[in-house]
C-alpha cells in the first residue's frame, strides 16, 4: 500500500495517501494507524467490470472469502507502473513506461499484428521514470525490448548557475530512480573530506515543495565540467538500471520481449471484454424476459386482476397465471411483484419502451460478439479514453550515447601549466597563474 502511494516510486500513483507514506531521502512511513488510504480514479478503473464475472474469482487464505485471480485493467499496468521482485533463481526488474505511449503502441499493435519492435519503439523510445533524470544512450533500451533483458544508465539533471561574483554553482534537480537523495548527499559530502573531490566548497539539500535541488559550491578556478564528471565516477549521479521483463504468463514465468507483452495484454483485454459482453447480454435478455411477460400481463390485464384475485394464495395464482397464458414462473413471479401504479397508461408506455431499448442493447451485444475486430475497436477506444485522463508528458529524456568509462583527462581540470626539469633529473609541475618570473636570471 505504501509503495503504490508513492509519487517517487510508481509512474502512476494508485494510492491517493493521507499522513506519512516515507520520501525520497528513505524515510519510514508512519504505522498504519496513523494513516488513511484511498484509491485514485485510475485505480478504480483497473477494477471496472470486476462485477461482471470478467475474470475468475479464487479463494483467500483460509477460504473465507474469494478474490479476483487477476484484474480486468484496461491498460498494462504492469508496463507502466513496472514492477520489481526476487525469487527462487529468478528475479524481475520492469521499469516504468509513459501512459501515452504505452497505449499509443498498443492501439498500433492492434491496427498490425505483424509490427516489429522497432517499429513499436517508435511509439515507447524507452522507460519513463517518475524521477525523470537522464538516459543515455539507446543500446540497452533496444537490447531490452528485443531480448527482455538490457542495462541502461540514468544519470541526474545538472546545471550549472552564477551568481553576481560569477561563483558558480553546480544544482542537481532529478537524481536517477530508486537512488536514495539524503545518501547521495551525504557520499557528496564524504568525497569532500576525503579530497577525491577538491573542487567543490559545500553541498547543501535545498530541496522543498517546489521540488528537489542539491546545490554545489564551486571553489574560485575549478571547472565545472570536471567536477560533474567526477561526480557521475564517484556517486550514484550516474546508475545503471538492470531491465529484466520476467512475467508469469498462464501460470509459468516467462522472460517477455515488448511486443510480447503487448501481445499478452491484447489478448488478456479481448477476453475481458468478452466475458463482460457476455455478462451483460445475459442481463438483457433476463430483463427482455420479464418485460415481455409484463406486457402479456398488461394486454389481458382485467383477466389477470380477476386470477389473482379468485386465488387463495400467491403459489396458487402464479400457477394459474402459467397455465393460462403460457408464462414461465420468472415471469409469473415478475407479474405479481409488478406495484399497481405500473398499471397506469405512463407506465405501460415506459414499459414498452424500456423493452424496445432492451432489444437494441441484445442485438449490438450480440454484433459485437460476433465482430472480433470491433472488439478491438472498442479495446482501443477505451485505451484512448484513459490516455486522455490520466496521460501526462514525458519526463525521462532519453540521450545519445555517454562514454563507457571516464578517462583520466575527463577528471583532471584544463589548465596551463610550466614543467621544470633540473639539471639532476627532478621534473616539477607548476601552474601559469601561480609563476612568475624573477627578472634576475633565475
Amino acid at each position: 500500500i505504501v509503495r503504490m502511494a508513492q509519487d517517487f516510486s510508481m509512474r502512476y500513483t494508485l494510492v491517493d495517501g493521507q499522513g506519512n507514506f516515507g520520501s525520497v531521502d528513505g524515510d519510514s512511513p508512519a504505522a498504519m494507524r496513523y494513516t488513511e488510504v484511498r484509491m485514485t480514479r485510475l485505480a478504480h478503473e483497473m477494477l471496472e467490470d470486476l462485477d461482471k464475472e470478467t475474470v475468475d474469482l479464487l479463494p483467500n487464505y483460509d477460504e473465507s472469502l474469494t478474490e479476483p485471480s487477476v484484474l480486468p485493467a484496461k491498460v498494462p499496468t504492469l508496463m507502466i507502473n513496472g514492477s520489481s521482485g526476487i525469487a527462487v533463481g529468478m528475479a524481475t526488474n520492469i521499469p516504468p513506461h509513459n501512459l501515452s505511449e504505452v497505449v499509443d503502441a498498443t492501439c498500433a499493435l492492434i491496427d498490425q499484428p505483424n509490427i516489429s519492435c522497432d517499429e513499436l519503439m517508435r511509439y515507447i523510445p524507452g522507460p519513463d521514470f517518475p524521477t525523470a533524470g537522464i538516459i543515455y544512450g539507446t543500446q540497452g533500451i533496444t537490447e531490452a525490448y528485443r531480448t527482455g533483458r538490457g542495462i541502461i544508465r540514468v544519470r541526474a539533471r545538472v546545471m550549472v548557475e552564477q551568481d553576481r561574483s560569477e561563483r558558480e554553482t553546480i544544482v542537481v534537480t532529478e537524481i536517477p530512480y530508486q537512488v536514495n537523495k539524503a545518501r547521495l548527499v551525504e557520499k557528496i559530502d564524504e568525497l569532500m573530506k576525503e579530497k577525491v573531490i577538491e573542487g567543490i566548497s559545500y553541498v547543501r539539500d535545498e530541496s522543498d515543495r517546489q521540488g528537489l535541488r542539491i546545490a554545489m559550491g564551486l571553489k574560485k578556478g575549478s571547472v565545472a565540467g570536471v567536477i560533474i564528471n567526477q561526480l557521475y565516477k564517484h556517486t550514484q549521479m550516474e546508475n545503471s538500471f538492470g531491465i529484466i521483463f520476467l512475467a508469469v504468463v498462464r501460470q509459468r514465468p516467462q522472460v517477455l520481449t515488448l511486443k510480447e507483452i503487448l501481445v499478452h495484454f491484447v489478448e488478456h483485454r479481448k477476453e475481458m471484454i468478452i466475458r463482460r459482453t457476455r455478462y451483460d447480454l445475459k442481463k438483457a435478455e433476463e430483463r427482455a424476459h420479464i418485460l415481455e411477460g409484463l406486457k402479456i400481463a398488461l394486454d389481458n390485464l382485467d383477466a389477470v386482476v380477476q386470477m389473482i384475485r379468485q386465488s387463495k394464495t400467491p403459489p396458487e395464482a402464479k400457477e394459474r397465471l402459467i397455465a393460462s397464458f403460457g408464462l414461465s414462473v420468472i415471469q409469473a413471479q415478475a407479474i405479481l411483484d409488478m406495484q399497481l401504479r405500473r398499471l397506469a397508461a405512463l407506465e405501460r408506455w415506459k414499459i414498452e419502451e424500456e423493452a424496445r431499448q432492451i432489444k437494441e442493447q441484445i442485438a449490438h451485444l450480440e454484433d459485437l460478439l460476433a465482430n472480433p475486430k470491433k472488439i478491438l475497436a472498442l479495446m482501443q477506444t477505451d485505451m484512448k479514453e484513459l490516455a486522455e485522463k490520466y496521460g501526462d508528458e514525458r519526463r525521462t529524456k532519453i540521450a545519445g550515447e555517454a562514454r563507457e568509462e571516464f578517462r583520466e583527462e575527463d577528471l583532471v581540470q584544463d589548465e596551463a601549466v610550466l614543467i621544470t626539469l633540473t639539471q639532476r633529473g627532478y621534473i616539477k609541475r607548476v601552474s601559469a597563474v601561480a609563476y612568475k618570473s624573477q627578472g634576475v636570471g633565475g
